[in-house]
């Protein structure tokens, strides 16, 4: 299997691909949030307001959702497979985490 995922290093290895789509999604949420903090600046009606911070907070959790299967496709399988247990416990606190 190859090295997508190092415990001494931590870094993940992501394909071009995977990277450009996270990165153009990201992209995106960034111009949200841009947009958010004019809506505020212009006093734009709170519900309008709370419906962009809404659909940033599920852009997010899509970027996370993908993250999320990568990891656990590549990197938490392979430590299993190398006999790590302690990734399963890790990967728990994660989805803890994202799952607030």
């Amino acid at each position: 299997m190859a090295d997508h995922c190092t415990t001494t290093e931590r870094k993940s290895h992501h394909s071009d691909k995977l990277k450009g789509n996270l990165q153009s999604r990201l992209n995106r949420i960034e111009g949200q949030i841009r947009g958010i903090k004019g809506m505020i600046e212009k006093d734009v009606y709170c519900d309008d307001v709370l419906n962009q911070i809404a659909a940033v907070q599920s852009a997010l959790n899509s970027v996370g959702k993908i993250l999320l299967e990568g990891h656990m496709k590549t990197c938490v399988i392979e430590r299993l497979s190398e006999g790590d247990q302690e990734v399963v416990d890790e990967f728990i606190k994660t989805v803890n985490k994202l799952i607030k």
